[in-house]
């Protein structure tokens, strides 16, 4: 059996061995070398802990450190030894996370890295941020739909406008428990012992892999006219007025169970994430509330750079029907006055959905400049945190761990690194 070993080792600082990208997410974990196009492994986030064999999920919202430290020496041993088969102390890590990621999380896998497994630097990436760099833009709306929640971020001129940060829990979590409601209320299972019965005689929940597998191969967004016809007949009760639905789909269970998915479930799973809430926001929402938070001169520059990253929005439909939505709403007097925007654009990133905030720590994490960015090992040692962005309560001790220069990683340091290297 072959090795899988990295490539590019000739790039980076003075010839040394090329960095290890991580992007850590709630359901997900990408894993990799800097200077590769993809990620060698994507993994669940979760591990079975050696000592009492039982599984155990990396909990970014985790409260407890001692119980989040070993989860993370046991992940990281997998990571390492398992999936990337290279010596930590002879690597950099790029993380690229979340700006909202909770600072417990980060400093406890600062902690794991640093002191069980001794690399040598550490860059903390902000997700939305490396996303731009691979499309070679300064300025976007960048929407991360996810397993928990959907974040959206507007970087402008290579800086993360953290005023204008919106997140609602509409997600995949949220398909997935929309989807498993429908599923018992009206799915229908066959088999050869017992003939035709309904699923929730059978099974009081479906698990998660079930769900999420379900979704990914049966499920869609419809179009904004139809989903608007479909609620019209659901509201006055007439099924005569819903429109066609798309077929059914059978689905293999355990043993002889065979799983019918109704053509309606296929399509209405995924309305949770546009229907209005009471408040009235939804993923559409996000988008068009985040620019309002913006100053008037970045509104129109963000309105044309919308970037959608995560898992969720690769359901078939999802971007169109985003679009749609917020066409539909610019309408509306909420926005009318404030927003007269008639148009907005969308990229498509060089890259699957799911992993373009990876791909873009793997571009910065192939540059001479990473060493400069990163924290090194030393002054975590010596200091005994991770700065962080809202951190100003000493700043000469952040001057130490950090140079002089900006911490953001503005897209034109990347550039003229990028002509340098060329």
């Amino acid at each position: 059996m072959t090795t899988k070993m990295p490539l590019f080792e000739g790039l980076g600082t003075a010839g040394e061995k090329t960095a290890v990208i991580l992007d850590i997410g709630a359901a997900y974990t990408k894993i990799g070398f800097a200077g590769e196009s993809s990620p060698r492994s994507i993994i669940p986030s979760e591990i079975k802990r050696s000592r009492t064999e039982k599984i155990d999920k990396v909990d970014i919202f985790a409260v407890d450190s001692e119980e989040l430290y070993a989860i993370l020496i046991d992940f990281l041993h997998h990571i390492y030894f398992r999936h990337l088969l290279v010596n930590p102390r002879d690597r950099r890590v790029v993380i690229c996370e979340s700006v909202l990621c909770p600072t417990l999380f980060r400093e406890t896998l600062a902690q794991v890295l640093f002191r069980h497994y001794e690399v040598p630097s550490i860059l903390f990436a902000p997700s939305h941020l490396v996303t731009l760099f691979t499309l070679g833009i300064n300025s976007a709306l960048v929407m991360d739909a996810g397993y928990t929640e959907t974040l959206v971020l507007p970087v402008y001129e290579g800086t993360p406008i953290i005023k204008g940060w919106q997140a609602l829990p509409l997600a995949a979590k949220a398909v997935h428990s929309n989807l498993e409601a429908l599923l018992l209320e009206n799915g229908t299972v066959t088999t050869q012992s017992a003939g035709h019965r309904p699923l929730s005689s059978i099974m009081s929940n479906v698990p998660p892999h079930i769900l999420e597998d379900i979704k990914v191969r049966t499920c869609f967004v419809p179009e904004l006219a139809k989903a608007k016809m479909i609620y019209e007949s659901q509201m006055h009760g007439d099924s005569n007025k819903r429109p066609t639905p798309p077929p059914s789909v059978e689905y293999p269970l355990e043993g002889d169970k065979i799983l019918h998915i109704d053509g309606k479930i296929r399509e209405t799973s995924a309305e949770v994430l546009f229907d209005l809430d009471n408040d009235e926001q939804s993923v559409a929402t996000l988008i068009l509330d985040s620019i309002l938070k913006c100053p008037l001169d970045m509104r129109k520059e963000l309105a044309s750079n919308v970037v959608c990253i995560g898992g969720t929005s690769l359901l078939p439909g999802f971007r169109q029907r985003l679009k749609a939505e917020i066409l539909d709403m610019l309408n509306r007097p909420k926005y009318k006055e404030e927003l007269p925007l008639t148009t907005i654009k969308f990229h498509n990133p060089p890259s699957v959905a799911n992993y373009t905030a990876w791909f873009g720590g793997a571009i910065f994490g192939a540059l001479e400049i990473l060493a400069h960015r990163s924290v090194s090992r030393d002054a975590f040692l010596k200091h005994g945190r991770v700065p962080d962005w809202s951190s100003v309560d000493d700043l000469s001790q952040e001057s130490e761990v950090i140079p002089k220069e900006k911490t953001t990683l503005p897209l034109s340091s990347l550039t003229r690194q990028l002509a340098k290297e060329k």
